[in-house]
């Protein structure tokens, strides 16, 4: 079985489940690709009593009769021939199977993509709660695990239920895609030994989905990695945006309208501009696509400096969908060497500064550290002053405000060699800190914190102007 990488903190909560003296029941929730199914089956490898997986657009006939195969896989002849007409049948005899099961040791249940198993009046839910507790509950060597792409109906309707299983979960993990420490381990694991740069390249692509990353070849270069499994004929990802999308939402069309709004903005989207550009209705709709999307991890909504939760800023946060939608979706290549060609050309620079901050902002724990502030609270948002007559207007993409009276104002750039400082670039700077000192009226520190790929040269620029230097290799931290 291939190696589980990382994953240090969620392996911790399932043992912990495993090794309690109760009934568990345990909700992992997160996006399509991410190791969910593969995170259970290594932690519980050998503990597991019965595993069913949902099967997408199949009707309750075809889910019932999936499930009944599946048991009678795992308990031969002592289940009934007779054909599942419900749900309450079909956990009957799964409860039957296991009474004898559990006498004398603890063991695992794993339903799996539980979404897909709520068909319209499939009554699933409903069974799954009378399962739970009525029998399963009462069970002390018992740890139920239920998973779901779908992240937003995991929340919704099972660990915010307000029905059956309300307040019933036990333990909750949503898993994320790898962090950049995470992506190179794994990388390495499957004996892919690149440098950090080309592992850097590889996370703008595609993110850390172990199931994206796994398609890199040993011997491969990030640029013929990306070129053979984003823009061959049969490339992997060639069609995954849509596949994405479809198999997580019903009517995902203004989700995929969301999603590609956000992806021509560098500065975000707030949420009056999202229903503007995507002539969505003001009330629940937007709302509710904005969950979702946010809760299964593919935009995330960053709070102004000194502004509320209303006035959050939404970012595309998917690397994936970025890359697709800037260089696949209509690009006029294919084939052979086409990432070779687009990689050299104009749009190339607007995507790898938008990517590079993404990830920095994904790994501010690691630039605390590198900061020598990882035990300082902090809050982490942005900020932006639009152009008011001749005022000049100016963006801060990330800035973390300290409780000991000061602010880090971070400038990302992403660049092939180290960084150079010059004359226009110092006083855009310095204009960024003066009006974000003037306009948002704080008193605080500012120390402008550079963060760079192989960290910038010293001139006359930059003496008395950056405060903080921080390069690629303190986001692979721990």
């Amino acid at each position: 079985m291939e190696q589980l990488v990382g994953r240090e903190h969620e392996k911790m909560l399932l043992d912990r489940a495993f090794k309690s003296p109760e009934a568990e029941l345990v909700a992992i929730f997160g996006r399509r690709r991410v190791g969910k199914t593969f995170l259970v089956r290594s932690v519980y490898e050998g503990k597991m009593l019965f595993e069913f997986s949902g099967v997408h657009h199949a009707s309750l006939a075809e889910q019932l009769l999936s499930f009944s195969l599946a048991l009678k896989n795992v308990a031969g002849d002592k289940t009934s021939d007779a054909k599942l007409t419900s749900w309450i049948e079909a956990f009957h005899l799964l409860a039957r199977y296991l009474t004898p099961k559990l006498k004398n040791k603890r063991g695992v249940v794993f339903l799996d993509e539980l979404p897909w198993l709520q068909t319209p009046k499939s009554g699933f839910l409903g069974a799954f709660e009378h399962f739970w507790n009525s029998w399963a509950s009462r069970q002390p060597n018992l740890v139920v695990v239920i998973c779901g792409s779908a992240a937003s109906w995991m929340i919704q309707k099972i660990v915010n239920n307000r029905g059956g299983l309300h307040n019933r979960i036990t333990q909750k993990i949503r898993l994320m895609p790898f962090d950049l420490n995470e992506t190179e381990e794994y990388l390495k694991s499957l004996k892919v030994n690149i440098d950090r740069y080309q592992v850097l390249q590889l996370y703008m692509a595609m993110g850390g989905i172990p199931q994206y990353l796994k398609s890199v070849r040993t011997g491969e270069s990030a640029t013929q990695a990306i070129d053979r499994i984003c823009f061959a004929k049969d490339g992997v990802l060639k069609d995954e945006f849509n596949n994405i999308f479809t198999s997580l939402f019903d009517n995902a069309e203004q989700h995929i309208a969301i999603i590609k709004a956000l992806s021509v903005t560098r500065k975000g989207l707030n949420r009056t501009e999202i229903i503007l550009s995507c002539g969505l209705s003001s009330g629940g709709t937007a709302t509710k696509l904005l969950e979702e999307l946010v809760e299964s991890g593919f935009i995330t909504p960053y709070i102004p400096f000194d502004r509320s939760v209303k006035e959050s800023i939404y970012k595309l946060s998917d690397e994936y969908s970025l890359f697709y939608l800037k260089f696949m979706q209509k690009s006029r290549f294919t084939g052979d060497g086409t990432w070779l060609k687009l990689s050299t050309g104009p749009s190339w620079s607007s995507w790898s500064g938008i990517a590079f901050e993404g990830i920095c902002q994904k790994h501010v724990q690691q630039i605390k550290k590198a900061l020598g502030i990882a035990g300082v609270l902090t809050t982490e948002s942005v900020w932006r002053y639009a152009s008011k007559g001749e005022e000049q207007g100016t963006q801060i993409d990330l800035l973390i405000d300290r409780t000991d009276h000061c602010i880090n104002i971070c400038e990302m750039k992403y660049t092939l060699s180290s960084f150079s400082i010059d004359k226009r670039y110092a006083a855009e700077l310095k204009n960024k800190l003066a009006v974000f000192r003037e306009k948002a009226k704080t008193n605080k520190a500012l120390f402008l914190t550079m963060i760079t790929t192989y960290g910038i040269r010293q001139n006359i620029y930059y003496t008395g102007l950056v405060q903080n230097e921080i390069t690629m290799d303190a986001l692979f931290d721990k």
